[in-house]
């Protein structure tokens, strides 16, 4: 099985969403150790945003593209293959100001494209869009600064970021019944609440990784040994 693990905080140390994103990668490969493991640091290289010539490049097949052509789409061709490989994405994703950090948007905007991500025909009417890619599971390992984000809870009409994931995230493979997901909250207020929500995050991850190794299907390829591949 392969593992896609990328983490999005700004902050290298100190992030409680790397904390939480290895604590469940430490977890599955204590299980299933000689899973394949790609990692993507969008803090240590992040991606480039989408430019003219990226979407001129992107929207041309790719037997007419220039050498300039194929350059503007190198990041996201590598970006894709990973996407394309893993079986399962695990994202450590902070919460800025109710989304996502601008670099985990910047992905999106690279993997998700069309051909290769996504077809596109209107022939099929108001839903011209379908994906290309199936059968993925996404992990989302987040902190938030507040609270009560959860669906009916103080907060939930100010949480944009469990939304965009979910409808970013049929875009690269990944139906709604297979995205999982554990917070950190009360960061901000660094208090006895904080410290019970990280203790308790913690033990939840480590339990999903548990949950969801135990349903990961045997190996059945000796050839992919355990690896870090770091881009």
């Amino acid at each position: 099985m392969i593992l896609l693990h990328l983490d999005s905080s700004a902050r290298l140390s100190r992030s409680l969403s790397r904390r939480l994103s290895r604590a469940f990668m430490d977890a599955w490969l204590a299980l299933r150790p000689e899973d394949r493991v790609l990692r993507r640091d969008l803090a240590t290289d992040p991606p480039p945003h989408v430019s003219e010539a990226w979407i001129a490049a992107a929207f041309t097949p790719a037997e007419r593209r220039t050498e300039a052509m194929t350059a503007a789409l190198a990041w996201s061709d590598r970006a894709l293959a990973e996407v394309e490989a893993a079986d399962l994405i695990v994202m450590g994703v902070p919460m800025y100001n109710y989304g996502m950090p601008s670099a985990l948007k910047a992905w999106f905007d690279q993997v998700i494209r069309v051909g290769r991500a996504f077809s596109f025909d209107l022939g099929r009417g108001d839903r011209p869009i379908e994906p290309i890619l199936a059968g993925k599971k996404l992990v989302v390992l987040s902190a938030r600064g507040e609270f009560g984000f959860g669906p009916g809870e103080s907060r939930a009409q100010d949480n944009h970021l469990d939304p965009h994931l979910s409808t970013c995230a049929r875009l690269i493979g990944v139906d709604a019944g297979s995205i999982h997901s554990v917070a950190i909250e009360y960061q901000e207020f660094g208090d006895e609440r904080h410290a019970r929500s990280i203790a308790e995050a913690e033990r939840a991850a480590v339990a999903l990784a548990a949950r969801l190794a135990s349903e990961a299907a045997p190996r059945s390829d000796a050839r992919q040994s355990a690896s870090w591949r770091s881009t």
